[in-house]
């Protein structure tokens, strides 16, 4: 699984750049390096959840054509 990199000191720089305070900046990198960490998804494990969905549709599926024929086939033999 990839990872992602934040780099926190070079965050750190520019939010000086633009006026924070040293303290305001590292709080603000430490804060945004967890939101990355804890909310970003990588592509393999979207691909991963992604198959999963997929693979579910289709036994959902597969299980809605076989209740269909067997409805069917009990309304040809009733009839």
């Amino acid at each position: 699984m990839s990872t992602m990199t934040f780099d926190t000191h070079q965050y750190v720089k520019k939010l000086q750049s633009v006026g924070f305070t040293e303290e305001q900046a590292e709080l603000f990198a430490s804060e945004q390096k967890k939101l990355i960490e804890e909310q970003l998804v990588s592509k393999e494990h979207f691909d991963m959840k992604l198959k999963e969905l997929e693979y579910s549709l289709t036994i959902r599926l597969g299980l809605m054509l076989a209740a269909s024929m067997a409805l069917i086939v009990g309304i040809l033999k009733i009839a």
